[in-house]
Order: C-alpha cells, then sequence, then structure tokens
C-alpha cells in the first residue's frame, strides 16, 4: 500500500494498494505521455509514504486504518466496506423472531444492543438457509406481522402444522412465548450445544423407561442437529463471543503476523519474530499467551466493520494464512504448529504486498 502526498495542502492524499509498487509508480509519477489517457500523478506529488505487507489480510486492515484517518466521510466506500450478514434476535418485540439483517445497533459503551446477534454468514442467501433449518427446531413466529393476539386471526401454515405457537391468534401465552426464544437464544449463544445436550439427556430418559420409539426419535432430531451444524461455518457464533486469532505471514524473515479478534473487534496486531526468540526469556507459547490472554480492550465502535474485514478475509478463496476460535481455552499448540507450517518457504515467497509508513521523494516530483 502506498500513500501519495499532494503539493497543495488543501488537496487530498492518494492512497494505492498493489503488488509491485516500482511498477505502479512508473506508471503513475513517470513522464506524461499525450497520446495516452492514464492517470498521472507527476505533477501533483510531492513525496510518498509506503508500507510493506506480507499478506492480503495484513494489507487490508493497513488499508482500512489509513483510510479511515484520512478520508473520516468515504472511507467505507473506499474500502467497500459492507456490515455484515447476522441473524438477529430481535428482544425489543414483545414477540421476538430470528430474521436476517446487516444492521447492528450499539449501546454507549460500543456493546451490540436490542438483541442477540449470531454470524457473520458469507452471504444473506446462507444466513437464510441456515436460520430456515435451525428454526424447524423452535415454534419461534417466522411472520413479520405485528401480532395483536387476535383469536379470529386465521394464523399461516406454520401454526396449522405445530412448527409455531402461534401468538397471532393467542395460541399461547406470553409466558410460553418467551421461554421458547430463551431456547433458541441459548442454541445461538452455545453454538447448538445446549439443543443437542437437552436432546440426548430426553433420549436417555426415554431408553430408561423402555420407550424405544421415543429414543429413536430423539436419537434422529440428534442426527439433523449435527447435520445442521455440520453445514455451519466455523466462525459464525454469537458476535461477542467471536474470540479468534489470525496468523498471517509477515513480509519480514521468519516473522509471523498476529492479529487477535476480541468480541469481533480487531486488536492490535504484533509481530513476533522468530529470529530473536532465542535471546528471550520468555517461551513462543508464553508469549502468545501474554498477548491473547492481555486485558487490553480491542478499539471500540467499529464492530461491523472490523467484522466485514475479518469475514471477508474468512469466506475468500484461497484463504492465506489460519484462523483459530478460543472456546474453553486457546489451543497453543495448534497456534504453534500452524506458525511452523507458515514459516515454511513457499513457492511464492518472493511475492510481496506494499502498504503508508517509510517516507521518499519520487523522482521528479520535488
Amino acid at each position: 500500500m502506498c500513500l501519495i502526498e499532494p503539493r497543495e495542502e488543501k488537496a487530498e492524499p492518494f492512497l494505492i494498494r498493489t503488488q509491485n509498487l516500482q511498477r505502479r509508480l512508473q506508471r503513475l509519477l513517470g513522464p506524461p505521455d499525450p497520446a495516452n489517457k492514464r492517470l498521472n500523478l507527476r505533477d501533483f506529488a510531492q513525496s510518498i509514504r509506503y508500507r510493506i505487507t506480507g499478506s492480503r489480510f495484513e494489507q487490508a486492515l493497513a488499508s482500512y486504518q489509513q483510510a479511515r484517518k484520512l478520508f473520516p466521510k468515504r472511507y467505507r466506500n473506499l474500502m467497500r466496506l459492507r456490515p455484515p450478514v447476522v441473524l438477529k434476535v430481535n428482544r425489543r418485540n414483545a414477540y421476538p423472531r430470528c430474521h436476517v439483517t446487516r444492521k447492528i445497533y450499539f449501546d454507549q459503551d460500543g456493546t451490540p444492543a436490542g438483541g442477540s446477534y449470531y454470524g457473520p454468514f458469507p452471504s444473506r442467501r446462507a444466513a437464510e438457509s441456515f436460520a430456515e433449518r435451525v428454526l424447524d427446531f423452535f415454534k419461534v413466529r417466522r411472520c413479520q406481522i405485528k401480532i395483536r393476539r387476535d383469536p379470529a386471526f386465521p394464523g399461516c401454515i406454520y401454526s396449522e402444522m405445530k412448527m409455531c405457537l402461534a401468538p397471532c391468534f393467542a395460541g399461547c401465552t406470553k409466558e410460553e412465548y418467551d421461554v421458547e426464544v430463551n431456547r433458541l437464544v441459548q442454541f445461538l449463544e452455545t453454538s447448538g450445544a445446549s439443543l443437542r445436550a437437552a436432546f440426548e439427556e430426553e433420549r436417555e430418559k426415554a431408553s430408561e423407561q423402555l420407550d424405544f420409539e421415543r429414543a429413536a426419535a430423539l436419537h434422529r432430531k440428534v442426527e439433523k442437529l449435527d447435520e445442521v451444524l455440520r453445514g455451519g461455518p466455523e466462525i459464525t457464533r454469537q458476535i461477542q463471543d467471536l474470540h479468534a486469532v489470525i496468523l498471517q505471514r509477515a513480509a519480514e524473515g521468519q516473522t509471523i503476523g498476529v492479529f487477535a479478534v476480541r468480541g469481533g473487534r480487531l486488536a492490535e496486531p504484533f509481530f513476533l519474530r522468530f529470529a530473536e526468540i532465542a535471546s528471550q526469556p520468555r517461551s513462543v507459547e508464553q508469549i502468545f499467551r501474554d498477548y491473547l490472554e492481555s486485558s487490553a480492550p480491542a478499539e471500540n465502535g467499529e464492530l461491523s466493520e472490523h467484522l466485514s474485514l475479518v469475514s471477508r478475509w474468512f469466506y475468500s478463496k484461497p484463504r492465506e494464512g489460519e484462523i483459530f476460535f478460543r472456546e474453553k481455552d486457546w489451543p497453543y499448540r495448534r497456534i504453534l504448529r500452524a506458525c511452523s507450517r507458515l514459516l515454511t518457504p513457499s513457492e511464492k515467497a518472493g511475492e510481496k504486498s506494499t502498504a503508508p509508513e517509510s517516507s521518499a521523494s519520487p523522482e521528479g516530483a520535488q
């Protein structure tokens, strides 16, 4: 990535990303060709600043940080940032439902508010498909109408199939509906573990009571649930519980870029230089522990944008680097093995991206 600074004070700088800095600058800052209508900044530029990055993810994050600083009103358009697709259970509604959205609301502390958010998903279609399969296990409404609890209301196909508690025509009490919504929220918070445990417990009780027909039906439910969970991306979970670490090969030799994700937000990265490890009293695992278990909070206020950067990288094909999620604890041994894999020389080891830090003056731009 490269930042071309203008001669005039009121002019905006020019921010670019490129894999070949020399060739790009020769085209932008070389002598203009009257027969060519390509952009030429030779008379515009005063100096350049650039930063060498080792991966597309590092380049995207560096570009985002610079664009947000330099162009606060239009950096989202420059970076083509779209809020990620998530599932939301709107708890502000008297009779909540689960639906797909790109809007995440926050309270004053920057914490997601107004409901439970689950994601991110690669697309709206993927989120809708996952929601349809999950809601088959719950009797929560899927309609978008305003609930008036009118006994004369005809209901819908889901109430006729006993797949909804039908609050629209007072088919249940408010308390009964809240219990079902809480089951759904707990399912999303535990990534399905709560419902699976409930099915297994019921199956064991049915077997002990020699009700083998019911036990077989519950076993089929467990298998169906496992199939639904296997079809979901590993990154999808309650947004506040999205704790992960992304590992990328850095531009500097024998160095790994470590990018922590805390509650869906990207923390400031650090670069682990294995060439210097021997001179340090701490082990590599201890260095990771100190960084990942640090109490320092991630940047507040930009959860949607950070999620967009992370999900864009996670769903990219091919995906560079590796990611590990924190469940009960961080998988330190797997992280260390991944570092070893990333440090192994590859055919593209010589290819580097560039992104603004060092300063230089382009030839002829004085």
